[in-house]
């Protein structure tokens, strides 16, 4: 079994540090994760600055990124302005979030769900005419810190409504971190049942702990691509409590463990992890950067012992 890493931490992961890092660093940390062996990275997000101001330089990130061959820069965009400047900016494929959460929508998005996914129906094709990968993320997939459980059904009504405008994938995330592996295994089936050629992806945050045990299950009922973030960074700004998304380096150890390619080399990613710290000037919650990689690298004399 092969599963897709999608790198999300040069956004979700710095959209809410204080630490606003520097553009040539935020393309820094991009070229060392490609390096690394990613190949799908969500750079940045064209949002208005005034309510993320971490992702101001946008454009500046996408102009000074090198091109390779089989990367892909995904930006997220939330309306059909979002969608011009991902455009414009030459971004490859685009993501647009959508709040299962009517309340959560309206205060991450300033409209309600029912306008989002009206969105959603125009940018979808829109940005398949310019030549750009849409994606769609269900946001809040599990849970809303404002109104509570969120109904699988509900969840499933959208991903099937966003699923009519051809999306290359449709997400569902945990945005503030609620969701327990039984949750994720049936909602993933489900989906996974109604639309049996979508490709899923999974996006995890680690508030409670359990980030790690819903990607594993995700990937038992489907989900092919998972989300992460260097480090475990980020998270929401508008979710009450926040904190990090599963650590990429944390999701390639089980990964590696239990026999599934990824192409991603572990040790550029912990390098990567690292230098992170220096950059924000603090840990970063992820486990694998303080324990280390098993079994260790073996040395030199040991090599020719």
């Amino acid at each position: 079994m092969n599963i897709e890493l999608v790198e999300v931490g040069p956004r979700d992961g710095l959209q809410s540090e204080r630490v606003i890092l520097p553009t040539a660093a935020k393309i820094a940390l991009i070229e060392q994760l490609i390096a690394a062996g990613l190949r799908r990275i969500e750079v940045t997000s064209f949002v208005n600055p005034k309510r993320v101001p971490q992702m101001a330089d946008a454009e500046a990130v996408l102009a000074g990124l090198p091109r390779r061959t089989g990367v892909s820069y995904i930006g997220l965009v939330l309306n059909h302005k979002g969608l011009e400047r991902a455009r414009d900016a030459g971004c490859d494929a685009i993501g647009m979030a959508i709040v299962a959460s009517e309340t959560f929508n309206r205060r991450n998005q300033g409209v309600g769900t029912e306008e989002s996914i009206a969105a959603w129906q125009q940018i979808a094709p829109a940005a398949r005419a310019a030549g750009i990968a849409p994606n769609v993320t269900i946001s809040a997939a599990f849970g809303c810190p404002y109104e509570g459980d969120v109904d699988p059904r509900r969840v499933l009504e959208i991903a099937l409504r966003c699923a009519e405008s051809n999306p290359v994938e449709i997400c569902l995330a945990d945005t503030i971190g609620v969701a327990v592996p039984t949750q994720v295994e049936d909602l993933f089936a489900s989906l996974h049942e109604r639309l049996p050629t979508m490709p899923l992806r999974a996006h995890f945050h680690n508030t409670r702990n359990t980030a790690l045990a819903n990607v594993y299950a995700a990937i038992r009922s489907g989900a092919r691509a998972i989300d992460a973030s260097v480090g475990g960074i980020g998270g929401c700004p508008f979710a009450p409590a926040a904190t990090g998304n599963v650590p990429t380096e944390d999701v390639l150890y089980m990964l590696n463990r239990m026999g599934i390619e990824t192409g991603v080399s572990i040790e550029r990613l912990l390098a990567t992890a690292q230098w992170v710290e220096q950059q924000l000037g603090k840990p970063v919650p992820g486990m694998l950067i303080k324990a280390g990689n098993f079994p260790p690298p073996r040395t030199a004399a040991q090599e020719s012992a």
